[in-house]
């Protein structure tokens, strides 16, 4: 009785962007003496394709490079569906500890200082793929039955560059609403520039930055307004007014009511349905 054919797994593909690629050198030759696929990047913009392109297994970021950070680049990587869920190792000649911990709240699984020991960082490579594979494992599949007719193309049609720089920007923007840097910063902090972002959002969102920015504002004082007690005061700080009048005003202006009015006859909606 012939043993049925199982098909070996593909071996774990390691993404490295660094612009250093020299220094990498004896981590490449171990990880490839492992049987794993590596590809290298030394510029962040093209590591950003590559990580869409290839949806390696793990990937290895350098923190400082010229024209988009390490910090900038992951901000990109978790906003795409493809590369959300990717582990990242930050690897870095900063040794401070706030340093380290921007990586890790950022979203980096681990943070390495150069110089480096190269069995070292392979070892952290191997133990961020098995957490990786045994968390993949736990999350059961939807059932198809359950699943959406109708995906929505935004999840379901694969990111390209600008729309990950879309999505980072979004976030950034949502997480920074209460105190909101301006737009260099922004862009900044998504490794572009600002001309670069202004004409991302008007293509992909049809709206500047900060348009986008007030339509956001607008829609978390109005969920808050309907959803929570806080005070209109409370409310406008949280949602980057200067004070509760220039708040007011602005509702008015969307909304054709003032806040006060609009949460009485949001619950008052609420309770008669």
């Amino acid at each position: 009785m012939c043993a049925a054919h199982v098909q070996a797994p593909d071996p774990p593909h390691i993404l490295l962007i660094d612009d250093e690629p020299e220094a990498l050198r004896a981590l490449v030759t171990l990880i490839r003496q492992q049987g794993w696929q590596v590809s290298l990047a030394a510029e962040p913009h093209r590591g950003h394709l590559r990580a869409l392109a290839l949806q390696p297994d793990l990937i290895v970021l350098d923190v400082s490079m010229p024209g988009m950070d390490g910090m900038a680049l992951l901000r990109r990587l978790r906003a795409a569906p493809e590369t959300q869920d990717i582990p990242v190792i930050f690897l870095s000649a900063q040794h401070e500890a706030d340093q380290r911990l921007a990586g890790l709240t950022q979203g980096g699984v681990d943070y390495v200082t150069k110089p480096f020991e190269p069995q070292e960082v392979l070892a952290r490579i191997r133990i961020h793929m098995q957490l990786a594979r045994r968390g993949k494992q736990q999350q059961a599949p939807a059932p198809r039955a359950v699943q959406a007719s109708t995906p929505s193309p935004e999840v379901s049609s694969p990111t390209d560059a600008d729309e990950a720089l879309l999505r980072a920007a979004m976030r950034f923007i949502e997480a920074h609403l209460a105190d909101l840097p301006g737009l260099t910063e922004i862009a900044s902090a998504v490794g572009t520039h600002e001309k670069r972002l202004s004409q991302v959002f008007r293509q992909r969102a049809g709206s500047t930055v900060f348009a986008f920015a007030r339509q956001l504002r607008l829609q978390k004082a109005k969920d808050l307004l309907v959803n929570s007690n806080l005070e209109i005061q409370d409310i406008a700080e949280l949602t980057g007014y200067q004070s509760a009048a220039n708040f007011a005003t602005a509702f008015r202006e969307q909304q054709s009511m003032t806040p006060s009015d609009y949460r009485q006859q949001a619950r008052g909606k609420g309770k008669s349905e």
